[in-house]
């Protein structure tokens, strides 16, 4: 029986930077390497034809399926892995010989940096980014996979690394994506992945009001069983607490406690709407408020990391919560019990 074949499969455009480590991190482990150029003026080509990828050029429409598809029409291959120049293979990749003959759409954990602060975060998002032959996308933009055949969606564990949420990456997008959703929510205006993911981007580049009611707008339309869901939840509780929304963040809270008691991302951000009020009100907060507080920080450390949810941020479940639980304890005048969390978060915290 003949093995199964695999091809990388991208769309690129001015990847120069980052082509060679994502192209690095999957030679020796696909057939076949396509790649898709949308009118590079840097040496994407070059780097590409280096690696001994196929180079094809496409006119951008401003329609990411319709260069996803173009793409993938130049594959021959079994299986598709879908990645971008700013992804990368971290793991998994002897995986990619054993996907058989039996069709499914494979998710792989894109591991996404970001800034917070002055600190790396770093949250896990489940993506179909292997594809069997045959299966085309769908969508101007955060386009999807069409699952006309009714193949399952299977979890594999494969990894790729993505810092295009990082600042030199979100420089570089800045107003593209923004265009695009609103161009496409416009046309589907109940959409609520599309909500969002506008959402989203408009948080990404603290525009925390206007996000704030793209991503209301998106629980109107969406439902407890799509996937985003949990993400939409906690990314709304932080932009209403950051637009200043305090009591739609708290009556948000209250609606969706019920559905999130093994998320330390809710309960986290739970902690830090409920902070933000104890300031506001702090006849109160020592009373009424910071127990809240505390109880969810708390409530993070006991339900512990959960990676298999939507883009939970790591730490949250860890040395992130007991980190500000011993903030919350040193000015709560509490030393021993802020020592101990001081001690519980250094030695939860990676490397």
């Amino acid at each position: 029986m003949k093995t199964p074949t695999i091809a990388l499969v991208m769309i690129v455009k001015n990847g120069a930077a980052t082509l060679t480590r994502c192209l690095s991190s999957v030679q020796g482990y696909v057939d076949d390497a396509i790649v898709l150029d949308t009118g590079s003026t840097d040496d994407t080509v070059a780097i590409a034809r280096g690696f001994g990828a196929q180079v094809h050029h496409f006119d951008w429409t401003n329609d990411f399926s319709a260069a996803r598809n173009a793409a993938l029409a130049c594959s021959s291959a079994d299986w598709n892995l879908i990645l971008d120049a700013d992804n990368w293979l971290v793991s998994g990749h002897d995986l990619l010989s054993t996907l058989g003959s039996q069709s499914f759409i494979g998710q792989v954990a894109i591991h996404n940096r970001f800034m917070q602060g002055q600190e790396v975060r770093e949250s896990i998002e489940w993506v179909s980014r292997i594809l069997p032959r045959g299966v085309r996308y769908a969508g101007r933009i955060h386009e999807q996979p069409v699952n006309n055949q009714g193949l399952i969606r299977q979890r594999l564990e494969v990894h790729v690394g993505h810092d295009g949420y990082m600042p030199e990456g979100l420089a570089a997008k800045k107003g593209r994506n923004e265009a695009l959703l609103r161009q496409a929510l416009a046309e589907t205006p109940q959409d609520a992945y599309l909500a969002y993911q506008l959402g989203k981007e408009l948080a990404i580049y603290g525009q925390h009001d206007e996000a704030a009611r793209h991503f209301l707008q998106a629980m109107a339309y969406s439902t407890g069983a799509q996937q985003f869901r949990h993400d939409l939840v906690v990314r709304a509780l932080y932009s209403l607490k950051q637009a200043g929304h305090l009591e739609r963040a708290i009556l948000l809270a209250e609606e969706e406690f019920p559905y999130w008691q093994d998320s330390p991302d809710y309960f986290f951000c739970v902690a830090d709407v409920f902070l933000d009020w104890a300031i506001q009100h702090p006849a109160e907060a020592e009373s009424r408020f910071l127990p809240i507080v505390e109880s969810s920080w708390l409530k993070c450390l006991e339900i512990g990391e959960r990676p298999d949810l939507s883009e939970s941020v790591a730490g949250r479940g860890s040395y992130l919560a007991a980190q500000n639980l011993a903030v919350l304890y040193e000015n709560t005048g509490r030393a021993a019990q802020a020592a101990e969390y001081r001690d519980k978060a250094r030695a939860m915290r990676p490397g």
